[in-house]
């Protein structure tokens, strides 16, 4: 069959609603924290090179950059279509590409030509680095966006908060260009300190946090769920972390050639004014926020939270559906999602959150929900006394439902 041929059929068999595979990833500088539900036995099994597993992405149409050694459709979600005797993939990218405002809707199909975002699953044992996100005019130097991104803490993952529940934001007002300049020329010196020119958050399960391009920070090691705009494009501007040494190769990742080696290009990736705002925590911190009336909501059977909400290049939210209910939820744009918690009915398909996954098994917690579908509503039963239903849903750009902050 072809790929329009799978993605037609994969539409008509979820009435709009398709169902992923899990798409794991490793990252050979992270130590994985394993909360993101993989068999113990799987973490290292691509091979010690590659590193741990330590990311599943979601609603993935965005290659990883992962080195030489990345694998062929490493980081790209793919559907699932069972036609009764055999079982077809093809990638959520073909299909977009195949049946685009079909699927993503005409308004992002007209202005992208592509699903823009993407989420994961990021779960380190430790801190990351220091590191940045180029905005779209430097990432364009080296042919790609730039990348926003935005994070949550799922409280069902974060049953222990890893060895740095902390993130380091931004740059300390008062500090110089000059004194961060140092740093990063001191990068092959040893410990380049350049989180003494930081502060840092302690992180709390329930709440999120919004990063935009050219803001320095280093992620702690809460399992952390991340919307970001398709792209993965970074630089890592600590040398130091955790006691290990990070590559220099990556202080230059999103340098030109033609720049390769001019420090004045890494500062100018910097947005100065954006890292030494003083009010860090009043401007990129985020908590839940009820996106209607909650005694209306929790009335009808269920409570949706938005959790990502201060970037025009997508949102996030968490839908509760309450034990026992059935509810239908309209949405104005299509999303990814992924079932957190619970089982039950999600439209057409069976739901459940699975306790363990093995590498290359299939599960039923992640799906694609076209524009379509989204707009006429999704219906979601929870037959369960006690368990309520918890889904954490990922939009694209300029959602129609989001009022920016």
């Amino acid at each position: 069959m072809s790929v329009s041929s799978i993605a037609k059929k994969a539409l008509e068999q979820g009435k709009g609603v398709l169902r992923l595979a899990p798409t794991w990833v490793p990252r050979s500088f992270c130590v994985p924290g394993r909360r993101i539900k993989l068999h113990p036995d799987d973490y290292y099994v691509l091979g010690g090179e590659r590193g741990g597993i330590d990311e599943r992405w979601l609603s993935s149409t965005t290659p990883a950059e992962n080195g030489p050694l990345t694998g062929e459709n490493e980081g790209l979600s793919f559907i699932v279509f069972n036609d009764g005797s055999e079982e077809h993939k093809i990638t959520l990218r073909d299909a977009v590409d195949e049946l685009k405002g079909e699927i993503i809707g005409d308004r992002l199909w007209n202005e992208y030509q592509s699903w823009p975002m993407y989420s994961k699953f990021f779960d380190n044992m430790g801190p990351l680095p220091h590191h940045i996100h180029h905005n779209d005019e430097h990432a364009a130097l080296i042919g790609q966006k730039g990348k926003p991104e935005a994070y949550y803490f799922p409280p069902q993952l974060n049953n222990h908060g890893g060895d740095f529940p902390y993130t380091f934001f931004g740059i300390a007002p008062g500090t110089t260009k000059e004194q961060i300049k140092e740093c990063l020329m001191n990068f092959s010196k040893g410990d380049n300190k350049i989180t003494n020119y930081s502060q840092a958050f302690r992180l709390e399960p329930g709440t999120g946090w919004d990063v935009p391009p050219g803001m320095l920070h280093a992620p702690g090691s809460l399992c952390t769920y991340e919307p970001q705009k398709a792209s993965d494009v970074f630089a890592m501007y600590q040398s130091l972390v955790n006691e290990a040494i990070i590559p220099e190769e990556l202080l230059w990742k999103g340098t030109p050639e033609d720049r390769m080696g001019d420090y004045d290009q890494l500062m100018e990736v910097i947005d100065w004014d954006l890292n030494v705002n003083p009010n860090i925590l009043e401007t990129r911190f985020m908590r839940p926020k009820p996106v209607s009336d909650l005694a209306e909501m929790e009335a009808q059977g269920y409570v949706e939270n938005w959790v990502c909400y201060k970037n025009e290049a997508f949102s996030a939210k968490e839908l509760t559906v309450l034990p026992g209910q059935t509810v239908t939820i309209k949405d104005a744009a299509a999303y990814g999602m992924i079932v957190m918690q619970g089982h039950g009915k999600f439209g057409e398909w069976d739901i459940e959150t699975p306790a363990l996954i093995r590498y290359g098994q299939l599960t039923n917690d992640e799906y694609f929900v076209t524009e379509k579908a989204a707009q006429e509503g999704v219906t979601i039963v929870n037959p369960s006394a006690n368990d309520p239903i918890v889904i954490l849903k990922h939009f694209g750009p300029m959602n129609p439902d989001l009022i920016l902050e």
